[in-house]
């Protein structure tokens, strides 16, 4: 017979109800328990599958119980498989969710957002998360949504190009091309793999507390939700960075340098147009996107055209500012994609020479005036990842300028690092948790540092206006070996996070490929499964 049943429904009544008195925000149980006939008690035993252990606790989450064994296996089983909530539906927290879709862990999304609008301009991803969406099943769909990346031209306001960066010879080392595609195309893409009934819009988290029984996100609704693992996968005003690290400086837990406020030196203006007339922009039929970075003379600007599919035109502009004379009110206002207060900018930069022929007002004008967005860039790198029961990806602890294009990427690297790791949990504990968190902070965060570093000059050299930094454009594109730039993208490229729950992907490449820690589990499992097999057939 199950614990419950041994017990009897008083008994277990009084003990839960004890172990709930410390977890004041948490929705007491006991009382149901206390008056639930046996039958009740036997029919919520079978259907919860209750193993022959002592019971630690129970959570209540929305209309669901987890049950939390207080002995367990080096190995665990579904049932003791934590309940994780993902606060941000961008591209980082939606590729956790898929990934902990396919590994068959609980979880839930709250957006912020009522809709995702098809914002922003183009994604570049390449060998380094390539190799996921391959084991994922999507990669030929996102392929078919992208176009080619062989070279990314550098030029001068006139046309002139004073450097070339050819991408086509990475294809033989890493056995992948870099694409491109829109980042609405490829949200779209990735949100067709999430069941509509795990993610809810329009959920702004207010606050979360945690213990170790659990943690809990209340919504601006007023309703609260409960977890065993909360990721915080918010952008960069990352309202669960934010609660976590109140919590932090009251335990004097939190680095200085984490109270810093974000640097911002840069303002964005992004769109894509609609389709356009292929006899007017012949490049577009090309089979490769036509990617040109433009350095503007003796103004604070750069802009960005590139074609993508199904004849579009991607283009943003960066204009240089100090971040000192903006208050942070106006800078938080504008932290996320938006298309209010396009107006100024728009005017300011409609006559830049379009690489594609004309000016880039043709192309502002192309693009609907609901789908241009003005965004602040900001940078920094967090040192506190994690704390309790809570932990954070991409933007919400670092944020990178887009103009290496590597600020999609890591979080999309970050969330394949911990969902392997909120796989292999020893046990659903908070001493597991930890030390899971630091598992895969110690395999993201110098990784993250060195492409926040590598993003950061990569920017100034493209984008900066100062003495100093077209001094360092000038070096860069005349001195700069491109044999350099190459080895140190295929390089990047090595590290590449695959699911350690999925058959891993065949190496295409001849270039070296990081080797990946397996997962004790998923070895167990396959080994276990013939055994199965062969004991149901008989």
């Amino acid at each position: 017979m199950g614990a419950f049943e041994r017990s009897g429904p008083d008994k277990i009544s009084r003990s839960i109800g004890a172990t709930f008195a410390t977890f004041d925000r948490t929705i007491m149980i006991g009382k149901w328990l206390s008056c639930a006939t046996q039958h009740q008690v036997q029919s919520l035993e079978r259907s919860w599958r209750v193993r022959e252990t002592n019971l630690s606790f129970l959570i209540l989450s929305g209309s669901s119980f987890h049950l939390h064994s207080s002995s367990h296996s080096s190995l665990r089983t579904m049932s003791e498989q934590p309940n994780v909530i993902i606060v941000g539906g961008g591209l980082g927290g939606l590729t956790a969710a898929i990934l902990l879709e396919r590994a068959g862990i609980k979880y839930h999304v709250f957006e912020r957002a009522k809709e995702v609008k098809p914002l922003g301009a183009g994604i570049i991803l390449n060998a380094a998360i390539q190799p996921v969406f391959e084991q994922l099943g999507i990669l030929d769909a996102i392929r078919g949504i992208s176009k080619k990346v062989h070279t990314i031209d550098y030029c001068k306001e006139d046309m002139e190009r004073f450097f070339s960066f050819d991408l086509s010879t990475s294809m033989e080392a890493t056995g992948y091309d870099s694409i491109v595609s829109t980042r609405g195309e490829l949200y779209d893409t990735l949100l067709s793999q999430i069941p509509p009934s795990k993610i809810t819009m329009g959920k702004k988290v207010m606050s979360i507390e945690q213990n170790d029984l659990g943690a809990m996100v209340r919504l601006n609704d007023g309703a609260t939700h409960h977890c065993d693992i909360l990721i915080g996968a918010d952008g960069a005003y990352s309202a669960i960075r934010q609660c976590l690290y109140k919590r932090l400086v009251k335990t004097g837990d939190l680095p200085a340098t984490d109270k810093d406020d974000l640097y911002v030196g840069f303002v964005c203006m992004v769109g894509t147009t609609v389709p356009l007339d292929p006899e007017k922009y012949p490049d577009l039929t090309n089979e490769f996107s036509k990617f040109v970075q433009v350095t503007g003379q003796d103004k604070p600007y750069a802009w960005t055209t590139l074609s993508v599919s199904g004849n579009r035109i991607c283009w943003s502009a960066k204009m240089q500012i100090d971040s000192t004379l903006q208050s942070k009110d106006m800078m938080f206002k504008n932290s996320e994609w938006g298309s209010e207060s396009n107006g100024d900018m728009i005017q300011a930069i409609r006559n830049f020479t379009n690489p594609f022929g004309g000016t880039l007002g043709d192309l502002i004008d192309a693009t609907p005036e609901g789908l241009i967005s003005k965004v602040y860039l900001e940078e920094k790198i967090f040192e506190t990842w994690h704390g309790g029961r809570t932990v954070l990806i991409g933007d919400a602890c670092h944020k990178m300028l887009p103009s290496a294009g590597m600020g999609a990427m890591n979080a999309m690297q970050d969330a394949v690092a911990l969902v392997n790791n909120i796989y292999d949990l020893e046990a659903n504990t908070p001493e597991a948790i930890s030390k899971a968190f630091q598992l895969y902070y110690d395999e993201r965060y110098s990784r993250a540092k060195q492409q926040y570093e590598t993003s950061k000059i990569h920017g100034r050299l493209i984008y900066g206006q100062t003495l100093l930094q077209r001094a360092g454009r000038y070096v860069f594109s005349n001195w700069m070996p491109k044999s350099v730039l190459l080895k140190s993208f295929i390089k990047a490229g090595a590290y590449r996070p695959c699911a350690v729950f999925l058959p891993l992907p065949e190496n295409r490449g001849i270039g070296h490929v990081e080797p990946q820690k397996p997962s004790k589990r998923y070895l167990q499992e396959q080994e276990d499964r013939p055994t199965s097999t062969a004991a149901f057939a008989l």
